[in-house]
């Protein structure tokens, strides 16, 4: 099916997403059997397809990017939907990563022996079925395919229909790869229509073979899949994350921490989106944070005391303090101490990511403490929040909730657990 193909009829779109449901229900028990080396296989494998047609991703993504362009999609998103050879080849070492990490799989989580003899065990299984919604970045495909993948989990893909070409394009060289090791196909499946009303079905549970949700795109996205899910969702709220300038910052760190921070990719959800610079260092330092930033082309808009302090700045409103650019646009606040910085954060983040420059200990022990956000830094970009850069070979997305996973969603966020307890006869008394 093309993304011009007829919407199916709702009856038989209904059909058709249940079948997806079954499919990837039974592949899950497959997946769950084989060895972590036949996985290992497959995103090798995954790997140099998406290698050796590159040329086809490259034909398929200039297709979205024509169509993105005739319906003149902001510039932050068509950097995010475009691929060339050098993001072709990032997730193709992406999946190398993920093959790198040690399989999650029946690591022993804890082991003990209770007084009565009974040996209990807690042992590392997967989730089951993933349903993984996603919007407009083509790269989720290989990533978030590869990551169940490893963590033993079938999925289900729903990509944005501004990605429809690039994301089939990829799926088409993960689909190659279990082909070719002997395992089912419908380990990965990507939803095979562009209409909107699949979502609703994925998000019904698909009568009960789907375990969870994992949402990743902007802040309506995530909302819907919130209130419409049925089955439990490992989601983020949008990426509106903060840099602090503390008083002690040493200058040089702080120019160039704040520009990369905003500028090295403003169109990803660890970019920020509000500097606070405390008043104690804002004469001194804000004039050449501001003018490195402006020089690149990023809007300030700024509060009246940063105002002050860089002419031709625009005025913040109240809304740019909650809003998440993901653009060239960076809000501003002169702030009088850390209590006050503090204090912003917590009535304006999202919860997802914040930094602050400092060469104090004390004042960055008492961000990272009291912040109750998934991901805290001290004298790091933001751009940091990443599951790749954590080690982690790639993530599905930042989690900002408390319940399962919190920050990148890697292999292991994407398992459970299960107790084995061993026993010679015992009974309860």
């Amino acid at each position: 099916m093309n993304a011009n193909t007829t919407p199916l009829a709702t009856a038989s779109l209904a059909e058709s997403m249940a079948a997806l449901g079954r499919a990837a229900r039974d592949a899950a028990g497959v997946l769950a059997r084989c060895t972590g080396e036949q996985r290992n296989q497959v995103l090798t494998d995954a790997a140099a397809a998406l290698r050796a047609r590159c040329a086809d991703i490259l034909a398929a993504n200039a297709l979205d990017l024509d169509a993105a362009d005739r319906n003149a999609i902001a510039p932050a998103m068509r950097d995010r939907l475009l691929l060339d050879e050098t993001r072709v080849e990032a997730m193709a070492v992406a999946l190398e990563q993920i093959r790198a990490l040690p399989d999650p799989l029946g690591a022993v989580l804890a082991d003990w022996t209770r007084p009565n003899g009974l040996r209990i065990q807690r042992v590392r299984v997967p989730l089951g079925v993933i349903g993984i919604i996603y919007e407009s970045r083509p790269n989720v495909t290989a990533d978030a395919g590869a990551l169940c993948l490893k963590s033993g989990n079938a999925v289900i893909l729903r990509g944005g229909s501004e990605s429809w070409h690039s994301s089939r394009a990829i799926h088409d060289c993960l689909v190659a790869a279990l082909r070719a090791n002997g395992l089912p196909e419908a380990a990965i499946q990507m939803v095979p229509t562009p209409d909107r009303a699949a979502v609703g079905h994925l998000l019904s549970g698909l009568g009960g073979t789907v375990d969870v949700i994992v949402p990743r795109g902007g802040k309506n996205l995530i909302a819907r899949v919130q209130q419409d899910a049925r089955v439990p969702v490992i989601g983020h709220l949008e990426g509106l994350c903060h840099v602090y300038v503390h008083a002690a910052a040493d200058p040089e760190m702080a120019r160039e921490v704040v520009f990369n921070a905003k500028m090295r990719r403003t169109g990803i959800c660890g970019a920020a989106e509000t500097l606070l610079i405390d008043a104690g260092c804002a004469p001194a330092l804000l004039p050449s944070i501001a003018a490195r930033l402006q020089a690149a082309g990023c809007e300030l808009r700024g509060d009246a005391e940063a105002r002050a302090l860089v002419p031709g700045m625009a005025v913040a409103s109240a809304e740019d303090w909650r809003t998440e650019y993901l653009d060239a646009v960076l809000a501003v606040r002169v702030v009088r101490d850390l209590d006050e910085g503090l204090a912003h954060i917590r009535e304006y983040g999202s919860g997802h990511t914040e930094s602050i420059i400092t060469a104090d200990p004390a004042a960055a022990e008492r961000f990272l403490n009291e912040l109750d956000s998934a991901i805290l830094l001290h004298n790091a970009s933001t751009q940091f929040a990443d599951g790749g850069e954590f080690g982690m070979g790639a993530e599905i997305g930042i989690a900002t909730g408390r319940i399962h996973a919190r920050g990148p969603v890697g292999v292991e966020q994407l398992t459970s657990f299960k107790y084995l307890v061993r026993g010679s006869g015992q009974t309860r008394p």
